[in-house]
Order: C-alpha cells, then sequence, then structure tokens
C-alpha cells in the first residue's frame, strides 16, 4: 500500500473511535458552543411523551405525531439588542435571505449574477466607518482561534465579511422560508459558526483519495471498455465526498442504518469506490455476463442498476450499514421505495424490543440521491416529499442529494424547469436548502454535514444541491457538444475536480510531492487491473434470502393450495375482538349497530360472515401468529365503500383506536400489529413506498388499497418495473398486496374495471399449459378475483404461510362486500381449508348430474352471482353449469382440467366477462384454456372497446342484459 494510503486507512477504521471528535467532520467541541448547546440533548421525559404519541392510545399503531423542535427562542436581553439595532438586523436578515444570489455556486460561470441591492449595508444607513455593534441575538460569530466562544460585539466590517464567508461563498443557504422561528435561528447559529472548522491533514488527504479513486476508476473503464455507458461521476466526483461525509456523520451519531438510492449517474464508481462492491464481479457484467449466480433461472439487470448491502467502516464507533437499492430507469421511481424501505427498518427495530426508547430516524437515515432534470420534472417526486412529515409515512427526515450537472440528457435548465433552482420544489415542505459549488471538496464536506445536522436535529428532510457539471455526454458514447457547445467549450477548459484538488493538496504540503500522487493513482490502476483478471473466473455469490429472509426460499413451482385454515374458536374470538371498544369511547350510532352488532351476531353464529369479517379474520389471525399487517391507501381505514371500520373513532373527541391491536399474546406468541395508514392523495408514490416496505422483512403482510380499481394507473411503473418484475431482475422478493375494487356496476370508465388484462399481461405463465405441470410453473405475480370472503381470508393468510413472496395482485368486490349470497360460514375457514383457484359448480355434485350439461360457462368474479340468479330464472339449472375461476395466475390448468372432464358431454365451452372482449381476463385465459377443452372455446361478453365502460346508464343496463341473458342463449 503507497504511504499516502497509510494514514488515510486509519479514517476509516472502527479502531478510531476514541478520537472520532477529533477526526469527525462535525467537531464535539461545537457542540458546546453556548447558542447551540440549548436543547440539543433529549431527556428520558421528552423520549417518554414521544413514545407515548406514537403509539397514541396504545392501539393506532405506527402513529408518529410531529416532533416538536427544542431549539432556545430569543431572551429579553437579545429581543432588546435587536430593536435597538434593527438597521443592522435587517442587513443580517438580507444575508439570510438573499445571500445565496450572489454566491460562487456554478463551478462553469455561465449564468452572470445581477447584483442585489439589499445586501449594501447603505440601503440601511449603516456607513462602513468601523462602527461597532453589539451581535446578541442578531448574528454568531466565532472568536478567533476559539470557536466554541463567541464574539459579544463586533465592527461593521468584520460583521459584512462575515456575512458574505457564511451566505455568498462558495455554499448557498435557503431556509428563511421556514416556519418556526426557533428553528430559523438555529440554522442561521449553525451556518455563521460552521466555517470556522479546520479540516486535518488526514481527512484533506482522504477526501483526495475518494476523488482520484473515483476518477481512476472513469478512466480504466474508458480505456478497457470504450463502448460501455457507464455514466460516469466526471465533472461531480465531490458527491464521493458528500455521501462519506453523510455516512461517517451518521456513524458518529450511533446511526446503524443508511438506506440509499440513486440512478445511474456516478453508481458504479460509489460501488466500487465505498460500498465493497466486488468490481470483478462489474467488469464480469460489462463482458456480458450475469451478476448474478449463472444456475439461477433470472433475467437480471443492466450495469446501472446493480446494488449492495454491506457494512463500511468510516470512523464512527461501530461499522454502519448500507443498503444501496436496486432502481429502474424510470427516474425517481427508487426513491419513495428507499423510504417506505427506511421506515420499515426503524420500525422493526422498535418492534424487535431492542430499541425501546428509539424514535422514529434514530437509527435509520433515508439518504436519496437525484438528478437536477428528474426532481424538477418527475411528479413522483413532489408526492414523496409529501410523504416526509405523515403519520404513517415518515421516516424521520430524510437528506436529497441532488447531483447537480446544470442539465438533462440534452436539455438545459432553462427549458427543463420554471424555476431558479432545480431544489426549489423542495420547499413545498419548508425544507431547507443548502446549495454548494462541487469544484471545491472541502465546502461539499461542509454542506453535507450542515445537511446531516439538521435532519438528526428536527427528523426533518433536507436538500443539499450539489452544483457541478457533466464532463461527457448523458453517456460516455454521446457528442454534447452537439446540443450545447458553449457549456462544453468552458467544461473542456477545466481541469477535472480531482486534479485541481490533488494540486491543492501538494500545494499545501498534504502530500509530499506530485510522486506521491502519481503513486496514488498507478497503485488504484493496478488494483482494478488485478479485479479484471479475477473477473474472468470470478462467481458470484446468492446475496438474497440473508437475515430477516433466511427462511425463504426461491420457489420453483408455485403453491396455490396450503393449508390456511385456523381453528373456529380462535376464529371467533378474533372476530368478536374485532369489533371490541374500549370503555368511554363513543362510536358513531349506524356503526354501532350495522357494523358491530351486526359482526358479533354473525361470528358468534358462525354463519353468513360478509367480506369484511373474513378480511378482519385473516387480519386478527396473522396478528395472533406474530406476523404485522399494514395497509395503506385513500380511506383504508373506513373503507372506500364504508365497509372495513378497522378503525374506530370517538364521535366526540376523535379518539381514535383499533380494535385488532387489543388482541392478548396466544400460546406464548406476542401478537403482531395492525398499521392503518391513511395515505395522501398519491398512488405512484405510494404504491411504490408500500413496495418499499415490504421488502424490508417477509413477516409484515403489506397491503396497498386503491380507492378504485383503475386509480392505479398512475402507478403503472411500479407495477411494471418492480412489483412484476423485482425478483427475477434482483432475486428481491415482495409479498406485496394490491387490493383494487373492479366490477361493472354502472359507474362509468373510470369506476368500473381494474384492468386485469394489464397484470395478466405481465405474468409470465407458460402459453404451453398442457407442456408444464403446475409443479413446474413458479410465475412472477398471483392475480386472483374471489367471489367468497373464505376465499379472500385464504388467499391473504397464504400470503404469509408459505417460505417464499410474490405480490398478489385481488380484484377486490364492491357490490359483493355486502352481497346476501356472497357470504361464507367460519367452517369455510377451519383448519384443512385452502384457497381454491377452481370453484366448481355446486349444483352439479354428482356425476349423473354433471352427465346431463350441455354447455359449460368459465367466469370469473362477481358475474358469477348474475349468472346463477339468471340461470334460475330460465330454467337452465339442469343444462348449463358455471365454473368459477378464482386465480388466472397461475393458471390452474390441474383444476380447470378436472372440471372440463367432469362434463363429459357437453358441447359447449364458453369463456363469459362483463368486460369488453379487448380487456378482461379473456386474452390471457383463452390460448391456455382453449388446449383443456374438446371443441372451440367460445367467447361471451361486450365487445371491443376503447374506454373501459360506458357513462351511459341506459346503455350500460341493455348491454348488462345483453351479457347475462345472452349467455344462455340458444339452449
Amino acid at each position: 500500500m503507497p504511504a499516502a494510503l497509510s494514514s488515510v486507512a486509519s479514517l476509516s477504521s472502527p479502531s478510531t473511535a476514541t478520537s472520532a471528535a477529533a477526526a469527525r467532520l462535525l467537531p464535539a467541541a461545537r457542540a458546546t458552543t453556548p447558542t447551540l448547546a440549548v436543547g440539543l440533548a433529549r431527556s428520558a421525559a421528552h423520549i417518554h411523551v414521544q413514545q407515548r404519541a406514537y403509539h397514541y392510545d396504545r392501539d393506532v399503531y405506527g402513529y408518529r405525531t410531529p416532533r416538536v423542535p427544542t431549539a432556545r427562542e430569543y431572551t429579553p436581553e437579545e429581543l432588546d439588542n435587536r430593536n435597538k439595532n434593527a438597521n443592522l438586523l435587517r442587513l443580517v436578515y438580507a444575508f439570510r435571505n438573499h445571500g445565496h444570489r450572489l454566491a460562487d455556486l456554478d463551478p462553469l460561470n455561465l449564468t452572470p449574477q445581477d447584483p442585489i441591492p439589499s445586501l449594501n449595508p447603505t440601503r440601511y444607513g449603516i456607513k462602513e466607518s468601523g462602527e461597532v455593534f453589539p451581535l446578541a441575538g442578531i448574528l454568531s460569530i466565532p472568536e478567533e482561534g476559539n470557536p466554541s466562544v463567541l464574539r459579544t460585539e463586533a465592527p461593521i466590517e468584520v460583521i459584512v465579511e462575515h456575512l458574505k464567508n457564511s451566505y455568498s461563498g462558495r455554499l448557498g443557504f435557503e431556509f428563511t422560508h421556514i416556519p418556526l422561528s426557533a428553528e430559523r435561528r438555529w440554522f442561521s447559529e449553525l451556518v455563521e459558526t460552521y466555517h470556522s472548522r479546520k479540516f486535518s491533514g488526514d481527512e484533506k488527504k482522504y477526501f483526495a483519495s475518494l476523488l482520484t479513486r473515483s476518477e481512476v476508476f472513469d478512466h480504466f473503464m474508458a480505456k478497457k471498455f470504450p463502448q460501455v455507458k457507464r455514466y460516469g461521476l466526471e465533472g461531480a466526483e465531490s458527491m464521493m465526498i458528500a455521501l462519506y461525509t453523510l455516512f461517517r456523520e451518521a456513524s458518529v451519531a450511533n446511526l446503524q442504518d443508511v438506506v440509499l438510492c440513486m440512478p445511474h449517474r456516478g453508481r458504479l464508481n460509489l460501488l466500487t469506490g465505498m460500498l465493497n462492491y466486488p468490481a470483478a464481479n462489474i467488469f464480469r457484467k460489462v463482458k456480458g455476463q450475469s451478476e448474478l449466480p449463472d444456475d439461477l433461472n433470472v433475467n437480471a439487470d443492466v450495469l446501472s442498476h446493480l446494488a449492495i448491502s454491506t457494512d463500511i467502516n468510516v470512523g464512527g464507533p461501530k461499522p454502519i450499514h448500507v443498503s444501496m437499492l436496486h432502481n429502474p430507469s424510470h427516474l425517481e421511481t427508487a426513491n419513495p421505495v428507499a423510504l417506505g424501505k427506511a421506515r420499515a427498518r426503524q420500525m422493526h427495530l422498535y418492534d424487535s424490543g431492542t430499541e425501546t426508547d428509539c424514535w422514529i430516524g434514530d437509527r435509520v437515515m433515508c439518504l436519496q440521491l437525484h438528478g437536477d432534470a428528474a426532481f424538477t420534472g418527475q411528479g413522483v417526486v413532489t408526492e414523496t416529499l409529501g410523504l416526509s412529515n405523515l403519520p404513517h409515512f415518515t421516516a424521520g427526515g430524510s437528506v436529497h442529494v441532488i447531483v447537480n450537472n446544470q442539465i438533462g440528457y440534452t436539455t438545459p435548465a432553462m427549458n427543463a424547469r420554471s424555476t431558479v433552482y432545480t431544489s426549489d420544489v423542495g420547499k413545498m415542505i419548508n425544507c431547507p436548502v443548502i446549495h454548494v459549488n462541487a469544484d471545491h471538496p472541502e465546502d461539499v464536506a461542509y454542506a453535507a454535514a450542515i445537511a446531516f445536522e439538521y435532519r438528526h436535529k428536527f427528523r426533518k428532510d433536507v436538500i443539499l444541491d450539489l452544483i457541478s457539471y457533466r464532463r461527457l455526454g448523458h453517456n460516455e458514447l454521446d457528442e454534447p457538444a452537439y446540443t450545447q457547445p458553449l457549456m462544453y467549450k468552458k467544461i473542456r477548459s477545466l481541469k477535472t475536480v480531482p486534479a485541481k484538488y490533488e494540486e491543492k493538496m501538494v500545494e499545501e504540503g498534504v502530500f509530499a510531492s506530485r510522486d506521491e500522487v502519481d503513486g496514488l493513482r498507478q497503485y488504484y490502476f493496478g488494483e482494478l487491473e488485478k479485479k479484471l483478471e479475477e473477473s474472468y473466473t470470478y462467481k458470484p455469490e446468492m446475496e438474497a434470502f440473508k437475515g430477516k429472509w433466511s427462511k425463504m426460499r426461491l420457489p420453483t413451482e408455485a403453491v396455490t393450495k396450503i393449508d390456511s385454515g385456523v381453528a373456529e374458536d380462535t376464529l371467533k374470538e378474533v372476530g368478536l375482538a374485532s369489533v371490541q371498544t374500549v370503555d368511554g369511547l363513543k362510536v358513531h350510532s349506524r356503526i354501532a349497530r350495522y357494523h358491530i352488532e351486526n359482526r358479533v351476531s354473525k361470528v358468534n353464529a358462525g354463519t353468513k360472515l360478509d367480506w369484511a369479517t373474513g378480511e378482519a379474520l385473516a387480519f386478527g389471525t396473522l396478528l395472533q401468529e406474530g406476523y404485522n399487517v399494514r395497509i395503506s391507501g385513500q380511506d383504508v381505514g373506513r373503507g372506500t365503500f364504508s365497509q372495513r371500520h378497522a378503525m374506530l373513532v370517538d364521535g366526540e373527541t376523535e379518539r381514535t383506536i383499533i380494535p385488532l391491536n387489543l388482541l392478548k399474546s396466544k400460546n406464548g406468541v406476542k401478537p403482531g400489529k395492525l398499521e392503518i395508514a391513511n395515505s395522501h392523495l398519491s398512488e405512484y408514490a405510494v404504491l411504490a413506498y408500500e413496495y418499499g416496505v415490504s421488502w424490508e422483512t417477509p413477516n409484515r403482510l403489506c397491503i396497498w388499497e386503491a380507492q378504485f380499481g383503475d386509480f392505479f394507473n398512475g402507478a403503472q411503473i411500479v407495477i411494471d418495473t418492480l412489483i412484476s418484475s423485482g425478483e427475477t431482475k434482483w432475486l428481491r422478493q415482495s409479498g406485496l398486496v394490491m387490493l383494487l375494487p373492479h366490477g361493472y356496476d354502472g359507474a362509468g370508465p373510470e369506476h368500473s374495471s381494474s384492468h386485469i388484462e394489464r397484470f395478466l399481461q405481465l405474468c409470465d405463465h407458460p402459453f404451453d399449459v398442457k407442456g408444464h405441470t403446475d409443479a413446474s410453473v413458479n410465475p412472477n405475480m398471483h392475480v386472483v378475483n374471489p367471489t367468497t370472503p373464505a376465499q379472500y381470508f385464504h388467499v391473504l393468510r397464504r400470503q404469509m404461510v408459505r417460505d417464499f413472496r410474490k405480490p398478489l395482485i385481488v380484484m377486490s368486490p364492491k357490490i359483493l362486500l355486502r352481497h346476501p349470497a356472497a357470504t361464507s360460514d367460519l367452517a369455510d375457514m377451519a383448519p384443512g381449508t385452502t384457497f381454491l383457484p377452481v370453484l366448481p359448480d355446486p349444483a352439479f355434485p354428482t356425476a349423473s348430474a354433471a352427465a346431463a350439461v350441455k354447455r359449460v360457462i368459465f367466469v370469473s368474479g362477481k358475474l358469477y352471482y348474475d349468472l346463477v340468479k339468471e340461470r334460475e330464472a330460465q330454467g337452465k339449472d339442469a343444462d348449463v353449469a358455471l365454473v368459477r375461476v378464482e386465480e388466472l395466475s397461475p393458471f390452474p390448468t390441474a383444476d380447470l382440467a378436472a372440471e372440463v372432464a367432469r362434463f363429459p358431454n357437453a358441447t359447449e365451452h364458453v369463456w363469459v366477462q362483463e368486460e369488453s372482449q379487448n380487456q378482461g381476463a379473456y386474452s390471457f385465459v383463452a390460448p391456455r384454456l382453449q388446449q383443456l377443452v374438446p371443441g372451440p372455446l367460445g367467447y361471451h361478453g361486450r365487445a371491443a372497446s376503447a374506454a373501459p365502460a360506458t357513462g351511459i346508464g341506459a346503455v350500460h343496463k341493455k348491454e348488462h342484459e345483453y351479457v347475462v341473458k345472452g349467455a344462455f342463449a340458444g339452449l
């Protein structure tokens, strides 16, 4: 190892924990500064209050009220000084408000800056004449040589210079939009005292090593693989300094985990430069092989989507775990996933009992990286920001790092956004923004440390705008000068960031000579040469199914039938508990009568249980077995159709309880918790968020419910790139359940169909069903259209009792929620019962009865009940069999073949659906079912249509009559 690396290595060694205060970017000495010390320590009483609010009334699991900041207000003496020196205060406020507009932020200096008259002292009647001003309550200026002590007064020349250094240097701050004055004061004091911090030689040397390693990696890739699009970090190498600083600050602050998401640019640099990803595996991937073990039948993903979960040593008391998530090419999609996973990981620490005094964000930090064009342009960014402070979605503050190339592909900023800064979107949640010139690594380190300090103090989001440039095109094969000739003329005239910093370090004596720097570069290049040679024999390891996922497996077959029944006495106990109240809770009279009393009566009788009761029984029995359940979406507590009422609200005080969270331990098992997470009005970000929650642990049933089925449209990217393909691309399983209310009832084009055809199109069940047995099929998703509460009960429980996880798409009902025929008995959920992919027609219990059937109708969903009624009305009970296909993927080949065989004399086999012919399940079912029936498979239903349904009531009625009555025509 070169001598230059020996001191660098000590910075990232866990053995240096005792000297962390000396090496840390945020020095411990500054924490004792009088102006900052107040409120930094949280008392045991404060923790107790927070925890009590977190489990509001003990029963609203997961609810987190906003953190109350403890930064101090102004004293009477400070207020008096502010009044007496109001003109100076106005000048200080002007710099805090507008100083960033004169800051040296753009490394390219392409945009001229206009003068800011409000920053001129003479505007406020102040002359630069040596006048001395008292500073109490107005401005924080550290004493020279003793930065832990603040000056009590200063001449105007010193004041102005300090304001320029603080607010108009190479960092710019936007924080005066924060509503709380105490929070604004805390931030201003932090900024005004922070730049007095000096870095040690070892810190600077480590910064240089990070920059150099990144550049050497890019140069190595360009030399060895010139035709590969690697999306290198050239021009923004200081990102490595920012992330190192955030990791180090988090480690020193005793955080355990960082959940990281990022787009493609610089991803490989970070993976190899800091996150322990094997460079040999990257080279193997570049040469056309899989990054995953060769014996796995998976698709894998592209080079720029690689990820890792690893422990890194950054000088804190112990290593910190970093989970870099896989990302799809759809920019910003991974960000709500990271937010959900970060919260779920923190919740897991709390639920495991090892962190009883832990508050959201204390042990886990969400770190989100963005591109400048995507941060402004992608709507999911604002959807995700909108989740940041919501009680059931907050992760205790995210740090957002915008790697700002000042261009999006070939679109310049002036055409890419309508705001001054790309970060302006973030002001919607009142978070502070820190802009920094990325050509200056030490300033980047300051900025990152300030960002962490704010997040750690207030558990709120903060944005770090890393203003850099892209030395090459969008990828290395592009010629950017075609569209930005002036920008790239300037870029190509500049020395690289690592080269400039290396020269600076040689001048300062941090490096003894240029030879030492060159030796460092040669060493890194040589190490990559070794890894390239190793790549020819490198064998990737299976990284999935470890830790919390160690009991899961990669299935090779579809397990559709598994005993998911529960003892009837347990079902009764859970059913009654699902509507129990607490003393003094006054529920709405109609809920008491039609929901609570009705459920108690039906559960005690054990018969005619409705849909919501079946769901409550599934939730409650899973809780009793130690699983957690989380259901989110708009209006999920009550349910869109006022059917669920999983939360009960006091009519006078709005006190809220979750009855199922009152369940007691049974058989020594501590019950899990049900989290009812009513979300904001978003589908894209919330569905992606829940996908992230489902990634954290297999022991939580995660459910997202749409208000109406086709509302998932806004989240189609999540379904295409994550839910349907995450396992085959990344070996990351998810048991996420999507509940999509579906059914044609005259509600019009956007409230009728959940577009089952789209999900089935994404399913990879083979077309050749006769050439595959059920045991040889392992489809990527399960898609069901259940027609009884028992079926729904079993399919939810099946999600958890299997030893693998698959996404489950449920075409959930609307009319069937209260349909008198769509009920189940407790016996249907007892031990030995299971979900049935196909439900036989109960009208033909014997072979002789089945022999008389002339037409077999295959149907899925609520239409079955309309057909039963019509069959009876037409007197066709002996002629027509109605076979319900409850599960469409995996396609139930064996069960359907058995049903076809039950009716040997049938001459017609017809698929009947209420959806249009170009929609619904027909296009998926027809080529498969045709292989199982003796003659041609017929179709009966609505004709092909551009819209899912008509918006004209009379037309709907006519179409419905055609579908129902026509199914029996010709007999």
